[in-house]
């Protein structure tokens, strides 16, 4: 069921069915963009512009690129510049939420709470093994 909603952009009331955003006049504006965005990355001499680039030489926002990236419309594999910030400490990154660094960081954090875990285990299972010797 459809409901209405605030375009984000414009502050016009429109239908949102799940599928955008935004209300149809500025999605018809972002798709303008966004072509002007891809002609521009298709001539050979321009692939390799970072998002800096992009938004300086075609107008666009760096934000409205991120997301261009993040939801596949841009592809990385084709334009190795293009990323977007990493969710946790803003690095580029071109896949998942977070970059490379902080994935890795996450992981070895993960890894020693498991080690103390662990050890607290052991130690919890020691003393419960109580050996009791009789004297004689």
């Amino acid at each position: 069921m459809a409901e209405i909603r605030d375009c984000p952009r414009c502050g016009a009331f429109f239908n949102y069915n799940g599928l955008r955003e935004v209300c149809a006049a500025c999605a018809q504006k972002e798709e303008t963009l966004y072509e002007d965005v891809y002609r521009f990355l298709r001539r050979r001499e321009n692939r390799a512009a970072t998002v800096e680039q992009i938004s300086e030489q075609t107008g666009v926002t760096k934000d409205m690129l991120y997301d261009w990236v993040r939801r596949g419309r841009l592809q990385p594999a084709l334009f190795p510049n293009l990323g977007y910030p990493c969710d946790r400490c803003g690095a580029i990154t071109q896949s998942g939420k977070l970059c490379e660094n902080c994935t890795e960081e996450i992981e070895r954090d993960l890894n020693r709470m498991e080690a103390a875990e662990e050890l607290r285990q052991s130690l919890n299972d020691d003393e419960r093994a109580t050996y009791h010797r009789r004297r004689d």
